[in-house]
């Protein structure tokens, strides 16, 4: 059970000790709450004496009476203020004082109790402030868990932009100074290299955009009736290319009057990736085998490749984000690390499933489920 440490700032020994009694065994708990706060309580009969226990101890709340010996409860409070202690301060005044107390408020008290309070106005101030301080401590990590994200995502960026910009910085140099010949000739697999990497960046940049849509829910699904078969033939006549340079054929199996209620765009994105990486990461003189139908409850979509597999470790990383199997046989093999993220990501909102089933030199086969229900139906 989590802690609230609450200093007790009084003169008069009664009051410290009612507010003991009444405070001793409270519990703070909402619903949002992951567990109550349950009060430990701690007093102070001077302003001196409170401020050496706030150095020492740093209490979550200090009910603060103004009316001390020695320094008054207003210095007490202006040096809260001034050290910049996260420390909430409840004043406890007379109703003669009210005024006081508002100008307190002002000057950085949370709150004020007046006295005589009853048990039930003490507990009432302690728990509204308890909510103050939870939500505070979420809102600060979850702000710090934000610039940690934002940080990796930088570093990660930085670093996959970095380097083919460096390489095509150096094959340019080259150029420039001619040092494979005079003729334009000399320089074609340069080029070729330097496209390459061009195109890589240019990926990683689609497949940010792609991400951030998905994320921040930019992007509004337009759900209509979509012949399944048509987009995955799209999408495999634009990877014919690629499949024609490494000598990759790609078969198709689906019945042509398929259709699934989704949106064109989601499913462009997924046929593109998945086609993708079964044509790049294959054996010469591969296949790639898409095969699409429907059972009871599912639709289901299978990219199988007769290519270089992969290690059960490895498959276990292999939905996060900016990961990219690294290993001999992938070293020129170009991505972002971001495709099969974002097909994770846009499956999950179709309350779908997607798996993938491995052997390293044999090949993998990347299964997706949807369930039939639209998903028009699902989030109603």
């Amino acid at each position: 059970m989590a802690k609230l440490k609450i200093l007790v700032v009084d003169d008069e020994p009664f009051i410290r000790s009612g507010i003991h009694r009444i405070l001793d065994n409270f519990k703070v708990d909402y619903p949002f709450m992951t567990e109550p706060y349950e009060c430990e309580i701690l007093d102070a009969p001077t302003g001196e004496d409170a401020i050496e226990i706030i150095i020492k101890d740093r209490p979550d709340i200090v009910l603060l009476d103004n009316k001390l010996p020695g320094i008054q409860g207003v210095e007490v409070l202006s040096y809260v203020k001034k050290k910049k202690f996260d420390i909430v301060v409840i004043m406890i005044t007379s109703y003669a004082s009210l005024d006081l107390a508002v100008r307190a408020t002002n000057d950085g008290a949370h709150d004020f109790v007046p006295k005589p309070f009853t048990p039930q106005e003490l507990r009432s101030v302690i728990e509204s402030t308890a909510k103050h301080i939870y939500l505070k401590r979420m809102t600060q990590q979850m702000n710090l868990a934000g610039k940690q994200i934002r940080f990796q995502f930088l570093s990660v960026l930085s670093h996959e932009l970095k380097a083919p910009l460096n390489a095509i910085e150096g094959y340019l140099q080259m150029m420039k100074e001619k040092q494979l010949g005079d003729k334009i000739e000399d320089y074609m697999q340069v080029l070729d290299r330097s496209l390459t990497r061009i195109n890589g960046m240019r990926t990683l940049i689609l497949d940010l955009l792609d991400m951030t849509r998905i994320e921040t829910g930019e992007k509004e699904k337009k759900i209509e009736k979509l012949n399944l078969c048509t987009i995955a033939q799209t999408s495999i006549d634009t990877c014919k290319p690629m499949a024609i340079q490494r000598d990759v054929k790609i078969r198709l199996d689906c019945p042509k009057d398929l259709e699934f209620e989704a949106d064109a765009y989601d499913m462009e994105i997924i046929f593109n990736n998945l086609i993708s990486n079964a044509v790049k990461y294959n054996k010469k003189s591969g296949e790639v085998t898409v095969r699409i139908y429907k059972d009871e409850d599912n639709l289901v979509i299978e990219v199988s490749d007769t290519g270089i597999g992969m290690t059960a470790e490895e498959t276990s990383r292999l939905f996060q984000e900016f990961v990219r199997i690294k290993n001999e046989k992938t070293r020129n093999i170009t991505g972002s690390g971001l495709g099969l993220s974002i097909v994770k990501k846009i499956v999950e909102t179709y309350n779908g499933n997607i798996s993938v089933q491995s052997t390293p030199d044999v090949g993998s086969i990347f299964i997706i489920t949807l369930p039939v229900q639209s998903l028009a139906q699902i989030i109603q």
